[in-house]
C-alpha cells in the first residue's frame, strides 16, 4: 500500500495484482519484460484476457462497457500492470478513436464500433501525420472529395503505428480548401481492407517495422463514417490529442525501465563489484527514481482536476515532454549498464518466440533496441519543441 492510498485504493490494488499475477501468460510476460517485439496475437490474448474479466477499457465509464473506475483507480490498475510484465494496451482504439466516439459519434457509430475495440475484435490505428504535415497537422493534404453517398480520399499518410496489423484507420482528411486550413478538415473512419489502401514498412533504428506509410489512392468510404460535422475535424484532432499526450507520460513505462535499470545494476560488475554499488552510478539512479516520483505527482494532480471536472489543458502537454525526457533519460543509463552486452548481436533474438543463442543475458541484448526505439517518444503526439510553444502560449502569453 502506497502512503497516500487509501484501504479501500489498497484492497483494489491488491485485487489487480492478484489477478495479473494469476492471468498474464509467462510467454508474454517474459518477452515484454525483455523488451522483445510483441506479435499481434499477444496483444489480442492480453486484451481479451482483460475484456473478459470487464478489465478491457479501463478508461470507459460502465454505460459504455467499461469498469467505471475512477483516475485513481486507472493509475493503480496500470501501475500494477506494468509491475508485472503485461503487455500495453494499445491507445489507439481505447484512448483515442474510443473517448472520441463517445464525444462526437453517433449512436450507431457507438454501437458499432466501441464494444468490437474493448475485446480487439477490431485493430485501429492513426492516419494524422504526413510527408510535410507532421507538426504542422493543419498543412495535411490528403483530400475527401463527395461522391454521393460517399467520400473518395486520396493521399498518404506516415508514421502510422502498426498499420501493418490494422483493420481500420481515424484520419483527419481536407474536405474544404477554403478559409483557414483548420477550418476545412474533417475525421473519418477508413477501413483498412478497402481498395486502394496500401500500407508500406518503414524500418527503424530498433530494427523493427512499427511505423508505415499508408497510400490512399481513390479509397471509397460511406458517408456514414464521418465523425462530427464536416469541415469540423480540427475541434476532433485537438480532442484526441489532448488523451494521447497524456497517455505518452508513461508513468508505467518508466516504472518498468526503473525496475529493470536495478535489476541490471546488480548483475552487471564494476571492477570486480555490482554496478549499483558505485556511487557515480548510483547518484543518477536516485536522480532518475527523484524526478520519476515528481513525475508521478504531476500526474495525480492532472487525475485530481480530471475527478473535479475541470478539462485537461496545457497540463497535457507538460506531462507528454517530462514523460518522454524520463524515458530517454533511463533507456540511456539502462544502455549504459548493460555495456558491451546492449549490443543486439543477433537482430532475430528482438522478435517474439526466439530461442537461439546470444550473446547476453536476458534483457540485455534488447536494450540498445530499446534505447532508439525512445528517441522517437519526444517527437510523436507534437514533438516537445511544439509543446513548449503551446505552454509558452497558454501560460506565459507569448
Amino acid at each position: 500500500m502506497n502512503l497516500t492510498e487509501t484501504p479501500a485504493e489498497a484492497l483494489f490494488r491488491t485485487e489487480i495484482r492478484h489477478f495479473v499475477e494469476a492471468n498474464l501468460p509467462r510467454t508474454i510476460r517474459d518477452d515484454v519484460l525483455a523488451f522483445k517485439h510483441l506479435t499481434k496475437d499477444q496483444y489480442v490474448r492480453w486484451q481479451r484476457i482483460l475484456a473478459g474479466q470487464g478489465w478491457g477499457a479501463p478508461g470507459w465509464p460502465a454505460e459504455y462497457g467499461g469498469p467505471g473506475w475512477s483516475a485513481v483507480q486507472r493509475s493503480i490498475f496500470d501501475d500494477e500492470c506494468y509491475k508485472a510484465g503485461a503487455p500495453r494496451q494499445l491507445p489507439f482504439g481505447l484512448s483515442m478513436i474510443g473517448p472520441v466516439l463517445m464525444k462526437f459519434g453517433t449512436a450507431e457509430q457507438q454501437a458499432r464500433y466501441l464494444p468490437r475495440i474493448i475485446r480487439m475484435d477490431d485493430w485501429w490505428c492513426q492516419g494524422y501525420s504526413e510527408p510535410g504535415a507532421g507538426s504542422d497537422l493543419a498543412a495535411l493534404k490528403t483530400v475527401a472529395r463527395r461522391d454521393g453517398g460517399e467520400y473518395v480520399v486520396s493521399g498518404q499518410k506516415t508514421w502510422t503505428t502498426l498499420a501493418q496489423y490494422a483493420d481500420w484507420m481515424f484520419c483527419l482528411v481536407r474536405t474544404r480548401s477554403e478559409g483557414k486550413p483548420q477550418e476545412g478538415i474533417s475525421f473519418v473512419l477508413i477501413d483498412m481492407r478497402a481498395p486502394g489502401v496500401r500500407v508500406r514498412p518503414i524500418r527503424t533504428l530498433d530494427l523493427g517495422a512499427d511505423v508505415n506509410e499508408v497510400f490512399l489512392d481513390d479509397v471509397r468510404i460511406p458517408v456514414a463514417n464521418l465523425v462530427g460535422p464536416e469541415h469540423g475535424g480540427w475541434t476532433i484532432a485537438k480532442y484526441l490529442l489532448g488523451h494521447e499526450r497524456t497517455n505518452i507520460a508513461g508513468i508505467g513505462m518508466c516504472r518498468r525501465l526503473s525496475a529493470s535499470l536495478k535489476e541490471y545494476a546488480k548483475r552487471q560488475t564494476k571492477h570486480g563489484r555490482p554496478l549499483i554499488e558505485d556511487v557515480r552510478f548510483r547518484d543518477r539512479m536516485v536522480k532518475l527514481e527523484i524526478d520519476l516520483l515528481s513525475h508521478e505527482w504531476s500526474l495525480m494532480r492532472l487525475i485530481s482536476l480530471e475527478q473535479a471536472g475541470r478539462p485537461v489543458g496545457v497540463e497535457a502537454s507538460m506531462l507528454k515532454i517530462r514523460g518522454s525526457e524520463i524515458q530517454q533519460d533511463l533507456g540511456e543509463l539502462l544502455m549504459e549498464s548493460a555495456g558491451p552486452y546492449a549490443l543486439p548481436f543477433v537482430a532475430e533474438a528482438l522478435d517474439s518466440g526466439f530461442e537461439g543463442e546470444t550473446a547476453a543475458g536476458i534483457g540485455l541484448n534488447s536494450v540498445a533496441a530499446l534505447y532508439f526505439d525512445l528517441r522517437k517518444v519526444s517527437i510523436y503526439g507534437g514533438t516537445n519543441e511544439v509543446q513548449k510553444n503551446i505552454i509558452a502560449k497558454s501560460v506565459l502569453g507569448l
